[in-house]
């Protein structure tokens, strides 16, 4: 029997543009770097009910202009919409940004009494997790605090004098095991969300900003600190107690690390339990979608309820008399998806995926079949409503236009429908005939289905992720079915019968192995530079373009579209200039060189943990946003916050050479091509000067052997000598310059200046410079001040973590910097940029006044802003 037509509850499209209007509206808000006054906003909906309610009446009265004032009234009516949902997301913004953390709580202790909320996440550095507060007490006095508290408890010592002397370290009481819904008391050592800020990169502020987290601390459990206590176990949050108890079992009963990591990610939503190497693997092969309780899963798991609930519900007439089969089924597939949704960690994607089904069922309970482009609006509307944050996620983007383009392609038809086409076609034939063809149907719909997203999505990903998986849609084409139907099914009814995951731990170890082998294809992933957001979305229409069921004659006018993303390439400097990029990586250095066709990066920042380092999560993804391919990686010395993420940036720029002081031995430096650098090498790239002067052949050999600081190489880079204008900070004959200088101390400082040529007293061309990176992080132990005489910066660059545990840069050192600047004459000027106020640091020898904080070019109104 053939489908009912498609019942649009109305031909005006004024309700669904007015919805999509409001969600202009919301994402307009977005874009605020600041927030209003809470009465503006407040003012701001009065207004747009008054609009509104003036556009209700006007324009009905008939006459001559009445098509005029129709047009008017209509267009009153969407500004105002679009005014009322600005209005709206901005005072739950004010709300939500009225709980921040007081700035005078920041590196206190607090005495804090609350309950975990959420799974724990261990690592071999302690534990990590989620608290819920009731009451704070800075030194017995009751104060204010965010409701919600990202917590670490760390192994190890703990500082109990000077910040920076570990001889004043002592051991700390080693984390317990703590489970959602046990109340505590801990001291905290308390801070505001603050994470890095560079282009392109991850935003840790606004991710937790939408999960409601206004404060992050670590557990204070030193010897001279009260110990933390366990005061009851609660009945609160048991879902998330339910998560953790199945987590462990999971981990204690699955022996291989990578399966189970995969399991628990499937049944209880826990992503962390997936390692780094699993994460690249299923993001070069496109398939990382579904190693998470992604819209797939939950559907899937609608579906299959909805099935299961009909066939028993059709066994009872006496039910089927109350409510008929179907619309029982739809109602509890609806609540049984949002019930595992719940149970799985209830993420973003879970959230919008239990929306849009429950809009579906809602509509088809009552009787309506609306045309597919407004029940897509419809659901776009009440996710924008209960999130506005999620427009700024990928996922929010990537399962809208796709579902959009299933639709729209003529792909998202049912299986149902297949089903019923199928029965036409077959009549009478054999039952093995017709499975067979079903089977094909079901194939032939899959690959359609998954070659259309994936042509269709292939811009956005290239905006939103930087590289395109080429294998992408072979293993989709693979994993879906597998993932889905079978991993996914053994992994839940583990949980009732662990043997089951022994079967589960063999389809993951078969999922795992097909992938590895894909992902090692030549060419299997695509890295292109991050396109302009205009570009994007007109390369995006064009992907769409080629999948809509047109005339081959129209497609084809989207392929240049698409093609004109592909060949873009970002800007670079002209022949005789560099640009410099010092990059938020907390504490630690990392500065991207670039030239006309080279480039070079200056220290690989730090290592966050065994799981995390500033390669993988910073710098790699810079340099495949802007598609920078490294010459010369220069690695000042051995210390960890200026190695640690070196690994990862050498095994993605494998053509870099290494220029370092570490010794050889160094495991780094095992199958690199190595060379030491030392005081006299030079080379020049484009018309741009790059020179060494430190340190020198007879400081490897000396005796004592010199601290790794000591031996830190010091790099110069000089732009072309050109004639520039009289206002620039330099003298009329000087050209830009950086002096990157790593960990030098006083010492090597003034062995420095002693070297320098000098053209006269306190003239030191050889060391002058425009840009200077301030050695040490701003370590009292270094920046002395004839070191800083002599090179005189305009620009002094402090790369260290925001209240790092040093205390960079340190109160004396910025004092040397302040005297230095008040010497200067009147058209010189002295700008100290700190990576906790700027973020990534942008400066351009052509422009050298002109510098630029990320912090303040993508400043939004939930970034920490910095005292």
């Amino acid at each position: 029997m053939p489908l009912e037509p498609a019942v649009p509850v109305s031909r005006s499209p004024s309700a669904w543009l007015m919805g999509i209007v409001g969600v202009g509206g919301s994402a307009l808000q977005l874009q605020q770097a600041a927030l209003w006054p809470l009465n503006w906003y407040g003012l701001a909906l009065l207004a747009a009910l008054a609009v509104a309610a003036f556009a209700s009446r006007w324009g009905h009265s008939r006459g001559p202009r009445q098509k005029v004032r129709v047009a008017l009234r209509w267009l009153l009516a969407l500004g105002a919409c679009a005014l009322a949902a600005f209005a709206l997301v901005g005072l739950r913004a004010c709300w939500f940004d009225s709980q921040r953390l007081e700035g005078a709580l920041e590196g206190r202790d607090v005495q804090v009494v609350g309950v975990v909320r959420d799974m724990t996440q261990s690592n071999p550095l302690g534990l990590r997790f989620r608290l819920q507060v009731e009451s704070a007490r800075l030194n017995g006095t009751p104060v204010a605090f965010p409701a919600r508290v990202d917590v670490g408890w760390y192994t190890g010592l703990s500082p109990q004098g000077a910040a920076g002397d570990p001889a004043q370290w002592e051991l700390q009481r080693q984390p317990q095991a703590l489970s959602p819904g046990e109340r505590w008391q801990f001291t905290l050592r308390v801070k505001a969300p603050h994470g890095s800020m560079n282009p392109h990169g991850f935003d840790y502020e606004l991710w937790l900003w939408e999960q409601g987290v206004q404060a992050t601390a670590y557990v204070r459990a030193g010897p001279q600190d009260a110990a933390p206590q366990m005061l009851e176990a609660t009945l609160q949050y048991p879902v998330a107690r339910w998560r953790q108890a199945l987590r462990e079992r999971i981990m204690q009963r699955v022996q291989e690390p990578q399966a189970a990591g995969l399991i628990a990610a499937l049944v209880v939503g826990d992503q962390s339990a997936i390692d780094r190497a699993g994460w690249d693997l299923f993001r070069a092969t496109g398939v990382a979608h579904l190693v998470s309780i992604s819209g797939l899963h939950i559907t899937m798991f609608a579906w299959g309820a909805t099935a299961l609930v009909a066939w028993f519900w059709r066994r009872s007439e006496r039910l089927c008399l109350t409510i008929p089969a179907p619309t029982a089924a739809l109602l509890a597939g609806a609540l049984l998806a949002v019930a595992y949704s719940v149970f799985s960690g209830w993420g973003l994607p879970a959230q919008r995926t239990c929306v849009m089904l429950v809009t579906v069922a809602g509509l088809r309970v009552l009787g309506l079949r609306w045309p597919w482009p407004q029940v897509l609006t419809l659901a776009l509307v009440l996710v924008v409503a209960s999130d506005p944050w999620a427009l700024l996620q990928p996922g929010f983007w990537l399962s809208f236009v796709a579902v959009g383009v299933l639709f729209a392609s003529g792909s998202g038809r049912s299986m149902e429908l297949h089903g019923v086409t199928t029965d036409e076609l077959t009549g009478t034939k054999p039952r093995l005939h017709r499975g067979l063809l079903h089977g094909l149907a079901a194939l032939r719909t899959l690959v359609r289905e998954q070659w259309t997203i994936t042509l269709a999505l292939a811009p956005l990903t290239v905006l939103l992720f930087g590289q395109v998986s080429v294998v992408g849609l072979l293993a989709n084409l693979l994993a879906v079915p597998w993932v889905t139907l079978v991993l996914t099914p053994l992994a839940m009814l583990g949980t009732v019968a662990p043997v089951v995951w022994l079967g589960a731990v063999a389809a993951a170890q078969a999922l795992l192995a097909v992938l590895q082998a894909m992902a090692a294809w030549p060419g299997a992933v695509w890295v292109l530079a991050v396109p302009p957001l205009g570009l994007a979305m007109v390369a995006a229409l064009g992907g769409m373009v080629l999948v809509l069921p047109l005339p081959w004659s129209l497609r084809l006018l989207g392929a240049p579209l698409v093609l004109a993303m592909l060949v873009w390439r970002p800007a670079t400097p002209a022949v005789g200039e560099f640009e410099l990029l010092g990059v938020d990586i907390g504490q630690g250095n990392a500065v991207l060189v670039r030239t006309a066709s080279h480039a070079l990066l200056y220290d690989a920042g730090p290592r966050y943990s065994l799981e995390s380092d500033a390669g993988h999560r910073v710098l790699v993804p810079l340099l495949q946003a802007l598609r920078i391919p490294l010459s010369r990686l220069v690695l000042s010395h051995s210390d960890s916050d200026h190695v640690g993420g070196a690994a990862a940036v050498m095994a993605m720029q494998p053509q870099a050479d290494v220029w370092t002081s570490a010794p050889a031995t160094h495991p780094l430096l095992a199958r690199a091509r190595v060379q030491r650098c030392q005081e006299g090498q030079s080379w020049v790239w484009d018309g741009v000067l790059f020179e060494v002067l430190h340190p020198r052949e007879s400081d490897y050999g000396a005796v004592p052997p010199p601290k790794p600081n000591a031996l830190s190489c010091v790099l110069r880079i000089v732009a072309s000598a050109k004639k520039q204008s009289a206002h620039d900070l330099h003298a009329p004959n000087d050209p830009a310059s950086a002096l990157l200088v790593g960990d030098i101390e006083r010492a090597q400082e003034l062995a420095l200046v002693a070297r320098a040529d000098s053209n006269g007293p306190g003239d030191y061309p050889g060391l002058r410079s425009t840009v200077l990176l301030v050695p040490h992080h701003g370590s009292k132990t270094s920046s002395s001040a004839q070191f800083l005489s002599a090179v005189r910066p305009s620009v002094a660059l402090v790369q260290s973590g925001y209240r790092n545990r040093y205390g960079h840069p340190a109160a004396q050192v910025m004092a040397r910097y302040g005297a230095l600047a008040q010497g200067y004459g009147p058209k010189e000027s002295l700008q100290i940029v700190d990576t906790p106020h700027c973020g990534a640091f942008m400066w351009q020898s052509w422009l050298p006044q002109n510098g630029a904080c990320a912090r303040e070019s993508l400043r939004r109104y939930w970034h920490h802003r910095v005292p």
